[in-house]
């Protein structure tokens, strides 16, 4: 048995996420498919990450194995070229043996993209058109707040069960002009469902045109309170960056 991981790009936009789902496209499901139309033989991908709906990766990353007894460059080749556009094999490397992969990880990078002004027709599909005024001095206060250790019961979906205590190592907001979008960067080891839509959403809503402030906010993640109407940010500004390993597998 030969075992891989694929570290995998694709626009989320017309797939119902990552995971398998009965009769919905997903991105899982359409790369084992075409794994199986290719080479006439089933695998399952063990995803390092549930991306949702509508959410983008450029580097997603996930483990499998098969009995195939080809090289890696054909591996990848074959497979990458009968993929849709919408999804891209970035990287496909043989390892010793499969790991949980959700084992070792050292950080995921989360990206969201927003938009203040109209936004090019190449990138809208990529990011929030945000129409009200952002205060950005208390858009970064607030986006501050969720640096560290709490629970995030507030700010996750309401479906998720268990522990809701997560540490986020950093969130930063800076400008990229060559989409004429800010994107705001949030790196920590594990996500909960919607917590970086949810964080960024906060963020947003209360930097602009509303009756929230600062201390509300505070307030909400002090208190574990998830009845409020701060908004969730729209799946379609998210992007999982990256998932990086304390080794090399």
């Amino acid at each position: 048995m030969n075992w891989y991981k694929v570290v995998a790009s694709y626009d989320g936009t017309d797939y119902f996420g990552w995971q398998v789902q009965k009769d919905l496209p997903t991105i899982a499901q359409t790369m084992q498919d075409v794994f199986f139309k290719v080479f006439n033989t089933r695998i399952i991908l063990r995803g390092a990450s549930r991306t949702d709906a509508g959410v983008h990766a450029l580097g997603h990353v996930a483990f499998f194995s098969t009995n195939l007894q080809c090289s890696t460059e054909s591996l990848k080749f074959a497979w990458g070229n009968a993929l849709p556009h919408s999804i891209a094999i970035r990287e496909l490397l043989a390892v010793d043996t499969i790991i949980h992969p959700h084992a070792y990880i050292a950080k995921k990078v989360y990206w969201y993209h927003f938009f203040v002004d109209t936004p090019s027709p190449f990138a809208a599909r990529y990011g929030w058109q945000v129409f009200k005024k952002i205060d950005f001095d208390t858009l970064k206060r607030v986006l501050q707040l969720f640096v560290g250790t709490h629970d995030f019961r507030a700010f996750c979906s309401s479906e998720v069960q268990g522990n809701t205590v997560r540490t986020v190592d950093s969130i930063d907001l800076v400008y990229v002009p060559e989409y004429g979008a800010w994107r705001i960067e949030v790196v920590g080891h594990s996500f909960l469902r919607y917590m970086v839509r949810r964080i960024v959403g906060a963020a947003i809503h209360t930097a602009s045109d509303s009756p929230y402030c600062v201390e509300y906010v505070r307030e909400l993640l002090e208190c574990n309170d998830p009845n409020h109407r701060l908004l969730c940010a729209p799946a379609k500004g998210l992007v999982l960056q990256s998932i990086e390993y304390r080794d090399a597998k």
